[in-house]
């Protein structure tokens, strides 16, 4: 799973850094005085944000190498905080009803010379679906985070696990290496099973 996810957060930063690429709007603007002057705003020039985000979806990719537990829940928590912004920074391109007087700002002429303004809701549209893949991939580190501590118990030291066996933490029924630890420990294992004798 944390394979995947990695692989899901990989592509969500290329598809952030080619949106980021893109057009989003085209502004033309007219002052009286010469010929009208269009001017193309990329994703980056539209949403400063694209690319800082592709770079952290990519050390969160590099990160869940490196964490586990409580540190890969934290990055899976991270990356859905992400997901959100990156899926505001879509859709509100998409929905938002008037991209003219936003577009001339940034190109900085004044809005009364502006004669069109048009956009192009493909980068937009990559940004939304990159979105979702980080937010599957968040899903997947998560339950890798859950499925991790399962491993980690199993795979603990032999002294760990008599440990655990002393202080009731673990059911030494489980498995067959806990039920031997268990009478290594003077422990009967067979107390903590439930009876089913009948049923």
């Amino acid at each position: 799973m944390i394979r995947i996810g990695q692989l899901l957060l990989t592509v969500s930063a290329v598809l952030l850094w080619v949106a980021s690429r893109m057009t989003w709007v085209s502004v033309t603007s007219f002052d009286g005085l010469g010929q009208p002057k269009t001017v193309a705003l990329t994703g980056a020039s539209w949403s400063n944000a694209l690319l800082p985000l592709a770079v952290l979806l990519l050390a969160a990719a590099v990160a869940g190498l490196a964490v586990r537990g409580w540190g890969m829940r934290a990055v899976a928590v991270l990356i859905a905080v992400v997901t959100l912004l990156l899926g505001y920074l879509g859709v509100s391109l998409i929905v938002t009803p008037d991209v003219g007087p936003r577009a001339a700002d940034l190109v900085q002429v004044p809005v009364a010379t502006l004669v069109a303004s048009d956009r192009n809701i493909v980068g937009a549209g990559l940004t939304v679906v990159a979105a979702v893949c980080a937010l599957v991939a968040a899903v997947l580190l998560m339950r890798a985070a859950g499925s991790g501590r399962a491993a980690a118990a199993k795979y603990a030291a032999p002294a760990a696990r008599r440990s655990a066996v002393r202080n009731d933490d673990a059911d030494p029924a489980l498995s067959e290496r806990g039920m031997w630890d268990a009478l290594d420990e003077g422990v009967d294992p067979t107390e903590r099973r439930p009876d089913t004798e009948g049923r």
